[in-house]
C-alpha cells in the first residue's frame, strides 16, 4: 500500500505562483513514476505531469512551460511548481503514484487562482 499526502493549495491571484507538495510513504518501493491531475468543477480528471524514478518528465500542453514537476527521492516527495497561473487553473489537483500495474491517490488539494 502506498499512501499520498499532498500539501500546498490554497488562494492565489491571476499570475502568481504556488508549489504543491505530495509526500509518499508504505510501500515506495513499488513506485515507478508520480505525477499530478487536476479536476475542475464539471469536468474530467485531467493529466498533466509525470515524472519517473529516473527523472523523466512529460506534460501536458496545457501546463508546459508554466508548471514544472521535480522529485526529491531521498524525501520521497514529488513537487509541482506553478507559475503564472490563470484562472482556468482553478481545480482539486491530485498526487498520483504508480507502480506493479497499481495507481495510488492522494486526496486532493484544492487551488483557487482570482481573476
Amino acid at each position: 500500500q502506498v499512501v499520498l499526502v499532498e500539501s500546498g493549495g490554497g488562494l492565489v491571484q491571476a499570475g502568481g505562483s504556488l508549489r504543491l507538495s505530495c509526500v509518499a510513504s508504505g510501500s515506495i518501493f513499488r513506485i515507478d513514476s508520480m505525477g499530478w491531475y487536476r479536476q475542475a468543477p464539471g469536468k474530467q480528471r485531467e493529466f498533466l505531469t509525470d515524472i519517473t524514478t529516473y527523472g523523466s518528465t512529460i506534460y501536458a500542453d496545457s501546463i508546459k512551460g508554466r508548471f514544472t514537476i521535480s522529485r526529491d527521492n531521498a524525501k520521497n516527495t514529488v513537487y509541482l511548481q506553478m507559475n503564472s497561473l490563470k484562472p482556468e487553473d482553478t481545480a482539486v489537483y491530485y498526487c498520483n503514484a504508480i507502480g506493479e500495474s497499481l495507481a495510488y491517490w492522494g486526496q486532493g488539494t484544492q487551488v483557487t487562482v482570482s481573476s
